[in-house]
């Protein structure tokens, strides 16, 4: 779910290469100038509180898993994870579009941490699963670990809210939805006559909307914030339920998922379709994925978790980027509105924690100022590079918001590999 400056924006690194236990995915207390957490995890203390304070009745009271399937995702890893939740199949056209090859050697080594490691071991040092590479369109370079394919579907994590992204803009383009519409007048239901009602689709858009409703993962407060979103089986209610504000929608910005939610839940009151059947047609099959994908809900038959939940094999991730890459146009269509490609790829006013943050995209310190990225917790990563024609995936088991500015740099020096 977040991001950061080199250092001092995320958790202090474990040894290279080791797996982060589940008790070190969790913030450890406030960290100078760090990002709040950007995607999404569970506490790992969740189970264990739930057994230990709770009972089959507290979860059930709570509307969230049961401990049994709490345990289930304790010991899941985060890349099985769309597998335990209901989901929605996002379908594919009937024909879908093959990516052309044009396979060249991996680069040799890579930037990581002051010095040049090779780069079979940056991709086990960050636990990846798939990476997988495009240039000009064609795939150049693609890798799966063990147990991972090219008809493998990976969750997206946070990768997702930049889909949602690409959503709204068709949304405005057709006249559904303005920037300035207010949230409130959307979502009539959700009126508290105080300054929630002030927010707008802008401050969603850029994460400035200062709903209260934490991106802390406290072991002590594992049922509260992201992580009783994500758990949740009714979010309409739990939406319903965090209206307090931590500051002035629009006066800055935090990284928040419900801000994503949010747009969701507008998507499916303007559209009148599901968030999963607006992305198979607006944009799965008229790019022409090869494969079907799901979105993860919060019930059966429920409500998509718009923050997180969409599940896809890389190559239609690196149709996304590709899709970006080309000003919204794939196919001889053109499938997202130019305009909102501009405004994704333009950081807005506010930052969070000195990266660039716009419309659900980040917009990374370093290089040369023109590459972004959808950024997923645990290492998903469609980063995109215009300068270079380059588009990278990279689906990952890694720590949570771990050495993500570290990654970047490598992707970025890949990028120039190939040029």
């Amino acid at each position: 779910m977040d991001h950061t400056q080199h250092d001092d924006r995320r958790h202090p690194s474990r040894a290279d290469g080791a797996a982060e236990p589940a008790a070190a995915s969790l913030r450890r207390g406030p960290l100078p100038r760090r990002r709040p957490a950007r995607r999404i995890l569970i506490a790992a203390g969740t189970a264990l509180a739930v057994l230990v304070g709770g009972s089959y009745a507290a979860t059930s009271i709570m509307d969230i898993p049961s401990p049994h399937d709490l345990v289930r995702l304790q010991t899941t890893p985060p890349s099985g994870w769309g597998e335990l939740f209901p989901a929605r199949t996002i379908a594919k056209a009937g024909h879908s579009t093959a990516l052309p090859t044009s396979l060249e050697a991996a680069p040799e080594h890579v930037p990581w941490k002051g010095k040049q490691i090779s780069f079979k071991e940056f991709l086990s040092k960050t636990r990846t699963n798939a990476f997988l590479v495009l240039r000009d369109g064609k795939v150049t370079y693609e890798w799966y670990g063990k147990g991972f394919t090219a008809d493998t579907r990976m969750p997206s994590w946070s990768v997702a809210k930049s889909v949602v992204s690409l959503l709204v803009g068709q949304a405005i383009e057709r006249g559904k939805l303005r920037e300035s519409d207010r949230l409130v007048d959307l979502l009539p239901e959700l009126r508290s006559k105080g300054p929630y009602d002030s927010i707008t689709v802008r401050d969603l858009l850029d994460m400035s909307s200062g709903i209260d409703v934490d991106e802390n993962y406290s072991p002590w407060r594992p049922f509260t914030g992201t992580a009783r979103m994500m758990l949740t089986r009714d979010l309409r209610t739990f939406v319903k339920d965090h209206r307090d504000l931590t500051y002035t929608p629009g006066s800055r910005a935090s990284y928040r998922s419900v801000d994503t939610m949010m747009l969701g839940l507008i998507l499916m009151r303007v559209e009148k379709k599901t968030l999963a059947d607006l992305v198979s047609e607006d944009i799965w099959k008229p790019m022409g994925a090869t494969h079907t994908a799901t979105w993860n809900l919060d019930r059966e038959d429920g409500v998509e978790k718009a923050f997180c939940g969409l599940n896809a094999t890389a190559r239609d991730f690196a149709r996304i980027g590709q899709l970006v890459l080309d000003k919204g146009s794939a196919n001889g269509q053109q499938i997202i509105p130019k305009k909102w490609v501009t405004r994704l790829a333009t950081p807005a006013a506010h930052r969070i924690d000195d990266w660039g943050y716009s419309a659900q995209w980040w917009h990374p310190s370093g290089g040369n100022g023109k590459d972004f990225s959808a950024i997923g917790i645990y290492g998903q990563y469609v980063y995109v590079a215009p300068d270079a024609r380059t588009v990278i995936v990279k689906l990952s088991n890694h720590g949570t918001q771990q050495d993500e500015q570290e990654t970047l740099d490598a992707l970025r020096s890949i990028t120039q590999h190939h040029d």
